[in-house]
This record gives structure tokens, sequence and C-alpha cells, in this order.
């Protein structure tokens, strides 16, 4: 799986909130505690000198990514604001909360942007007993204002309005940048799941196609645009034996393919006799150059193929709720004899019996970007795809989602990249996120009984039998519609697959157990559900309904006295937080830690504190504490946005 994405200055934010953070523990350095300084000034000057090294790395990298005039448009009155902002605190470090303006200038006589903020300052001053003049405000933040790309030169008019004047050589820049990348965001890419046509998915394919689901839906939460395409294998010699062997066994493949089953028979017999059968591996040959040159009758029958194989992806794809466009080998022929040129013109490719090659630096395998026979290979076409993707779908960040097996491969295709000057990898992030593998309950590689792999339908089918067990076990299909019960089968069926994967760290290896992940007691999908059923039912057992509830957000205040909602109330505001690391290193495990997390707060918070109060005789509702009820509310927004995410669908009864 492939996740191209569009920088958009989040690391930017991150790494200003990391200078506030060491400018104010330099102040705090400044001013050590009077008791027991001796013997520690030693240590406090160390630490001090260790702070601002990493405060002058961290504002260095900041000035150096924003001069070099990134592929996104540029918020200039954002950034003026974060330039004024830091001025400000560093003339004013005890004025708590500083008013800050930055606007357009009316008249171009006086600049560009005006920074209107010291008037209200000295309002703010006055209020406090400290009587400043406003200009005078003006020009100490007008000494503070750090080194920029942006302004050219800064002048105080006025009663203090400060005018700035841009650098119209950055300025120009910008609007280059305009031209060369459009207007707005470049697409997310996410290349995800890739099975092989001709074969049947296997549980092989589950953690590429759950993760880079979840991955997608992560992106696009967070306001990307997402293209999600599956990079299937659709090319190669492959499918020359495999004609080859149906023209023999199966003579009516023109006009219609068989069946995915025999496919992958007759894949597997073909692959037989091209081992051992130097005629047919003639034959097969011939059928790949017949191919590749597009000839009309071997086209067709390709295509058959593959559209019997699509079919059944479908399958997979409709019950796990993935949307995902084709985008296979096939697609990045034509482009491969131009990436080998490249190579050759810059003096790249070395010639090793017959094969040509590529040694990228620090590497000791090198990539064949052509065999001794003149077919390409999975070299050849990852790098077309890589280019193509920083080329033409000109991605910020490309990471790269399969297995850790392929790890090697994409550090040499990585390397061979960076080599040839497609991507500088302080500019733009390209790396692979490989994960474990599936594992049985013995602990080695998920297998049937007989030995063979695990067919991915298969999979599923069972996941939902043994979910209707569970429903019926608890007695749920006595009180639920039919319908409401195959909604709650698929729900936890089909949540249960996907949060079992997603919640343990992608890194490693992990156990597929039916039998643990339905459990409904501890981190488990099963668990989630019914405790954000059971919040969903709060409201409605109290007969408030969702417009009560919305007047009641306007107009009641969330008291957060009780140590139980101060808990809940925190645990519920880290969800950026928790999004943002995910961000940084893709490791969805941490959403599914950070949910569970919260629906044990919630049931702390609930087993503590009365939301509804209810006569103990009748049952009738005494008395509603509303700012509990929008606290039920907010719980149950924030999972049912990690559900989202995770790709989990919740019912409203289970």
């Amino acid at each position: 799986m492939v996740v191209c994405l569009k920088q958009v200055g989040t690391a930017d934010r991150v790494r200003e909130r990391e200078i506030h953070s060491l400018t104010a523990e330099i102040e705090c350095l400044k001013n050590p505690p009077s008791v027991g300084l001796s013997s520690h000034l030693d240590g406090l000057r160390e630490e001090n000198a260790k702070l601002k090294y990493r405060l002058n790395v961290l504002k260095r990298s900041l000035q150096e990514e924003r001069s070099q005039c990134s592929k996104t448009m540029m918020n200039i009155n954002q950034r003026l604001q974060e330039i004024f902002g830091e001025a400000i605190r560093e003339a004013f470090p005890d004025l708590e909360n500083a008013p800050l303006a930055v606007t357009p200038n009316q008249q171009a006589k006086f600049g560009d942007y005006q920074c209107n903020s010291a008037m209200a300052m000295a309002q703010m001053m006055k209020s406090k007993g400290l009587k400043v003049n406003p200009r005078e405000i003006a020009e100490k933040i007008q000494q503070k204002i750090p080194d920029n790309e942006l302004i050219e030169k800064t002048e105080i008019a006025g009663p203090g309005f400060i005018n700035v004047h841009l650098k119209r050589s950055f300025v120009s820049k910008l609007l280059t940048n305009l031209l060369l990348n459009g207007v707005g965001l470049h697409p997310v890419i996410v290349d995800f799941s890739s099975p092989n046509i001709a074969k049947e998915m296997h549980v092989g394919h589950l953690r590429s196609t759950i993760i880079g689901d979840s991955m997608c839906r992560l992106f696009e939460f967070l306001g990307y645009e997402v293209l999600r395409l599956n990079h299937v294998g659709d090319w190669g010699t492959q499918f020359g034996m495999l004609i080859a062997h149906l023209q023999d066994k199966f003579p009516d493949y023109l006009s219609v393919s068989p069946p995915i089953v025999d496919l992958q028979a007759f894949y597997k017999e073909s692959k037989k006799r091209f081992d051992v059968d130097e005629d047919f591996k003639k034959r097969a040959y011939q059928c790949v150059v017949k191919l590749q040159s597009k000839d009309p009758a071997f086209i067709k029958g390709w295509n058959l193929i593959c559209d019997v194989s699509r079919k059944e992806f479908q399958k997979v794809y409709n019950c796990l709720d993935i949307q995902i466009i084709e985008r296979g080998e096939s697609f990045y022929q034509n482009m491969m004899t131009a990436v080998v040129k490249e190579f050759e013109a810059k003096g790249l490719v070395e010639m090793d019996e017959g094969r040509k090659i590529v040694f990228a630096p620090g590497q000791q395998i090198p990539l064949t970007v052509v065999k001794s026979d003149g077919g390409y290979t999975y070299d050849t076409s990852d790098l077309a795809a890589l280019r193509h993707r920083l080329f033409d779908e000109q991605a910020d960040i490309i990471i790269y989602v399969t297995d850790s097996g392929q790890s090697t491969h994409f550090q040499l295709v990585f390397a061979a990249a960076q080599m040839i000057g497609w991507y500088d990898p302080k500019v733009t992030r390209v790396e692979h996120a490989g994960f474990g593998v599936v594992l049985g309950e013995d602990k080695k590689k998920f297998k049937t009984r007989s030995g063979d792999t695990v067919r991915l339908m298969d999979l599923l089918d069972e996941g939902l039998k043994r979910s209707m067990d569970k429903l019926k076990e608890k007695e749920r299909d006595k009180v639920l519609t039919p319908e409401e019960l195959t909604k709650a089968q698929q729900s936890v069926a089909f949540g249960c697959i996907k949060y079992a994967d997603l919640s343990h760290n992608r890194i490693n290896d992990y156990m597929f157990s039916f039998d643990k992940m339905l459990d409904d007691r501890g981190n488990t999908a099963a668990y989630l559900l019914y405790a954000f059923t059971r919040i969903r039912s709060i409201a409605r057992l109290a007969n408030i309904d969702e417009v009560t509830l919305r007047k009641a957000v306007e107009t009641t205040e969330i008291v957060l006295e009780h140590d139980k909602e101060w808990k809940l109330g925190k645990c519920l505001l880290r969800f950026p937080e928790i999004l943002q690391k995910i961000l940084e290193d893709l490791l969805l495990h941490t959403l599914c830690d950070y949910l569970y997390e919260l629906a044990t707060t919630f049931t702390e918070f609930y087993d503590s504190c009365y939301c509804v109060e209810k006569d103990r005789q009748t049952g009738d509702v005494v008395k509603v504490n509303m700012w509990r009820m929008l606290l039920c509310e907010a719980t149950a927004a924030i999972m049912a946005k990690c559900f989202d995410i995770l790709s989990i669908k919740p019912v409203s009864r289970m």
C-alpha cells in the first residue's frame, strides 16, 4: 500500500509548539529557585545550553523549509500572524493572551499588511494599571520581529500601526509555484490491497487492505483529497504462461474465461509446465511478446481473465466497505522504457551477465531494471510508479505499506530515486511502513487444516457465522428485528476482524483468533460496539431528542467538578493529539488504544455520575443532568469518528 500525501504545514505547527515550549523552559532556567542553588548551578547551565542548541536547530529547520517555498499555497496572513505572535511573546513575555491582529492594508502606499495589536495591548495593560504608549509597544514588537522569508520591511504609523511590506521576490516565487502546481492541495495517493489477477484474495491480503483503507479514512478526515489505488499484479510473464496453458486446456478462453477457482488451478499448472517443459516455455514467452505488443486476440483473453478476477475481488471489498480504483502494473508499462533510458543517460546503469542493473549509494544489492531476455522487472515497475507519483501526481509524502518482507526492495528503490535526483528526502517524505504476517492460534503462519492459504472470502463468511452465533447466544434475535439482527451481525463480524488487525502494532505479527476478537470483554470491537450502543441509548431512554441536545449545547455549561467528569473531559480533548501522532508514525493501534481508554473512562464516569435520575419505585425520570448528557454526546461523537477512521460500522441497536 502506498500513501502519497500533500503537506499542509502540520510539521511546521508542531515545531513551532516545540520552539515555544523550549523558550519557556529556558526562561525558567534563567530564574532558578534560590534554595540549594549552588549545588545545581552547573547542571542548570548545561541544561540551558542544550535547550538553546535545540531551539536554534528547530528555528533553522523551520526557516529553511519555509524559504524553499513548498508546493502548498501559503496562507500569508496566517504566516504573518505566526511571525508577529512570536515577536509579541518576545517583547512582552509577561503579557498573557496578548491580542493578535494582522489584516491586509487597505491603502497600498502604507504597505501590504498591517499589524494592529499595539492599541489593543495598550488597553489591556491599562486595565492592569500599566500606562504604556501604543507607539512604544509597536516599536518593541518591531524590534523583536524574527528573521523570516516573507517581510521586506516594517514601518510604524499613526498611534501604533505596524505596516508590513512583503518581499516581492518571495511573492514571485509563490506565484510561480501556484502556476507550476495548481491551486489548492494535490491529491493523496493511497496504493493498497494489491492482489494478483487470476488468483483469489487470501488472508495475506487482509492486512494491506484493512490498514490501507483506515489510513485513507484518517487522511480524508484531516482534509486531504485522497485517491485510493489498487496496484494489482496484472502484467508479466505469468500471463504468457497462463494464456499458453489455456490454449491447451480451455480453448474457449477468448470468449469466456474460466471461473476464478479454475483460473488459479490453471495458473499453478502453467507454472509447473513452464519450469520443466522447454517447448512450453518458448510458447509462453511468445505469448508474452504478443501480449506486450497489444495483439487484439491476446488483449481480449487477458481482459476476460482480469474481469473475472475483479468480480471476485469486489466481493471482498463489498464486505469490508472498501472503495478503491484499480491501477495495476500494466498502467506503468509504457513508462518503463523512459525510466531505463533516464538512468542510462545519467550513466547509472551497469551490465551484469546480460542484465542491466543499478547500484544505489550505500546499497549492497543492485536493482535489475532490464532482464537478460530484455524484459522488465518489479524493480522497473516500482521505479516507474514512484516517478509517476512524484512528477505527475506531485505528491509530497509517499508511504508504501506492504508486508515487512519487501522492506529491502523498497529501500533500494528509494535510494535509486534519490540518486537520480527525483526527490530530496529533506523535502519529500518517502518511506516504507511494513507490517507483520497473520498467524494462526498455533502461532504459525495462518493456514487451513490441509496446509493451504486461507481464502479471504471463506474467512469473512466464517466471521459472519460466528457473529450470528454470538448474537443468538445473547438472545439478541429475540429483541431485534430481522433487519437489525443482520446489521448487528455484519457490524460485529467485519468490525471485529478489522479491529483485531488494527489494534495490534502493524510492525509485529499478530495471532488471528475468532474467539478472542468476538469476546465482548477487553479491548475488542465487540466490547466497544456494545459500549457505544449503550452510550447512544442514554438520551433515548431519557426521552431527550436530538433537537433538545443541540439547544443544550448552546445554553448549558459543561461542568467538570467531579473527578470523573474532569478525567473524561481531558480524555476527549486528547483526540487531536492522537491523530497527530498517527500522522507521524502511521501506527493505527494508537487510535484503538485511545478508543478503548475513552470507553473505559466513560464507564468510570457513568458509574460515578448520575446522568439521568429516576424514581426508584416507578422508574420515571425525575431529573436530567444536562451537562452530563452533553459529555455522553461528546463521547459518542468522538467514538463514532474513531469507528469511522477504523472503518467499523456501529449500529443503533445491538
